[in-house]
């Protein structure tokens, strides 16, 4: 029966209710009751973490049983929600911010960057170009500028539209991925135009990466993923990789008839927060023209502090750096960086001309194509708050 309105109600089969005007105000009147209650919630748990075990006393599998097996078919108030929350889920919860809690790595929080998730998420939009949304655009690009001169990186990583800027991922995994892909077109490219008659997979199959031995396992993931075999090549008694190590790897992967296209240094390894020598390495990468890779993600945080930059010495030669501002930062997980010496060589690993990125304002501000997903939440809120809240 189709809807009518009567008196600034609307009438559905007979019955009368409110106007929608009344049903948006009584919406955001439990919007406002259950986010405070939520925060309180958050308060009242970070207060007494150290309350709790920092790992669980449980099994796999403890929740199954205590969980219906189908989903509810009526709502239930959020009261309810909370009371589940202190029942079923804290009981499971391995706390990371427990002062007890040694495992893994840091993974920072704080009452700004809570905030800025709130504000974010009501924000919301989707960025995936300026005209989706200027507003994440722009403060993104500022953000992370910031960034460049706090952590004391090279100019070249501002943005600008010759080439240089950064953007906000999720990982350093994915960074890693993106730019070893982002290295592996640009080496074919260069191959094909200086081989007359070979393709492109040939040239691939001639394409040889490296990292050290103390290298995340997520750069062995990102060669696998790429279809690329990477050397991890050993340490010396500091476990840096060193820039006498990689020329030797080169030169004799040249002689093999493979060509050297990407080298990842790490700056703080997750063993042992090893530093490689990037002041020996970057030359080593210029010299036989190799995307140099860093990956900071562990101590890349501690840049901000200039005792700390002698460990940045050889950063000029660098094409690529990411680290994760989840780990030291406390902003919240997910939250990684990455800045590109050249933008443009990662845009066109992932180029595409679909009609919706298409806008009359085009090419005057980047559309952050330089990851493998369009759609990008509202990143850069945390770091605005963060940046200007002492705490």
């Amino acid at each position: 029966m189709p809807e009518e309105t009567t008196n600034g109600c609307h009438c559905d089969n007979g019955k009368v209710g409110p106007s929608r005007r009344e049903a948006e105000l009584e919406y955001y009147a439990e919007m406002r009751r259950s986010c405070k209650a939520a925060v309180d919630k958050a308060v009242e748990y970070l207060e007494s973490i150290e309350s709790y075990r920092p790992f669980p006393l449980v099994e796999p599998g403890f929740l199954i049983p205590q969980l219906p097996r189908d989903p509810p078919e009526e709502g239930v108030p959020m009261e309810t929600i909370f009371s589940d929350v202190d029942k079923y889920l804290l009981p499971g919860v391995t706390h990371w911010n427990h002062p007890h809690f040694h495992a893994y790595f840091p993974m920072a929080n704080s009452y700004p960057a809570v905030c800025a998730d709130i504000i974010g998420s009501e924000i919301g939009g989707v960025g995936f170009t300026w005209a989706a949304s200027p507003i994440s655009t722009e403060l993104e690009v500022i953000m992370m500028d910031w960034l460049v001169k706090m952590l004391g990186l090279p100019d070249f990583f501002l943005y600008n539209r010759a080439g240089g800027g950064g953007v906000i991922g999720t990982t350093c995994s994915e960074q890693t991925i993106v730019t070893m892909m982002a290295a592996r077109n640009k080496a074919i490219d260069k191959y094909v135009s200086q081989h007359t008659g070979a393709t492109k997979f040939e040239a691939m199959s001639k394409l040889i990466c490296y990292t050290s031995s103390q290298a995340h396992s997520s750069v062995e993931r990102a060669a696998l993923l790429n279809l690329l075999p990477i050397r991890s090549l050993p340490v010396n008694e500091k476990y840096e990789l060193t820039g006498e190590i990689l020329e030797k790897a080169v030169k004799e992967d040249i002689s093999n008839g493979l060509v050297p296209f990407y080298c990842v240094a790490t700056l703080g390894t997750t063993g042992c927060c090893s530093f490689d020598c990037l002041d020996e390495i970057g030359p080593v990468c210029e010299k036989f023209d190799i995307w140099l890779h860093v990956d900071a993600a562990y101590a890349g945080s501690a840049f901000i502090c200039p005792e700390f930059r002698p460990y940045l010495k050889g950063v000029e030669y660098v094409t690529s750096f990411a680290f994760n501002p989840h780990k030291w930062l406390l902003t919240n997980f997910d939250c990684s960086v990455v800045w590109y010496k050249d933008a443009k060589s990662v845009t066109r690993a992932f180029s595409t001309d679909a009609e919706y990125l298409k806008y009359s304002e085009s090419g005057k501000m980047p559309d952050h194509r330089v990851s493998p997903g369009r759609f990008r939440l509202f990143f850069c809120v945390p770091y605005y708050i963060y940046f200007h809240i002492p705490f």
